[in-house]
């Protein structure tokens, strides 16, 4: 893939409406007060790296971040402690790479016990 192609690759995936990204935060507040994420965040859990972390330090990540086209579904947030939050930035897991092995977890829901 040459240079002008990853640009234009990397720029499809961070173009998003502005309007867009204000309802998925808005989603993402809903969903902060639903007694399904209490129930994440009670855990003790970051989903990236593993540490136990008091639930009241713990964030709301979104996998597939807001500003690049995420939603805020229960499919795409997972709790996370600060450092790997700010880590991760903006950026999708896998684009992480070797030095982002920690960020690299399974999917919500596949730990769970069936």
């Amino acid at each position: 893939m040459g240079r002008e192609t990853a640009d234009f690759h990397l720029d499809w995936f961070s173009a998003t409406d502005p309007e867009q990204v204000r309802r998925e935060r808005n989603k993402a507040r809903e969903l902060r007060a639903s007694q399904w994420w209490k129930n994440q965040l009670a855990r003790g859990r970051c989903h990236y790296c593993g540490q136990a972390t008091p639930p009241r330090e713990l964030t709301m990540d979104h996998v597939v971040p807001v500003s690049r086209g995420g939603s805020s579904t229960r499919g795409n947030v997972v709790p996370c402690c600060k450092t790997c939050n700010t880590a991760k930035r903006a950026q999708l897991p896998v684009e992480q790479g070797a030095a982002g092995e920690a960020l690299r977890g399974p999917l919500p829901g596949e730990d769970d016990e069936p």
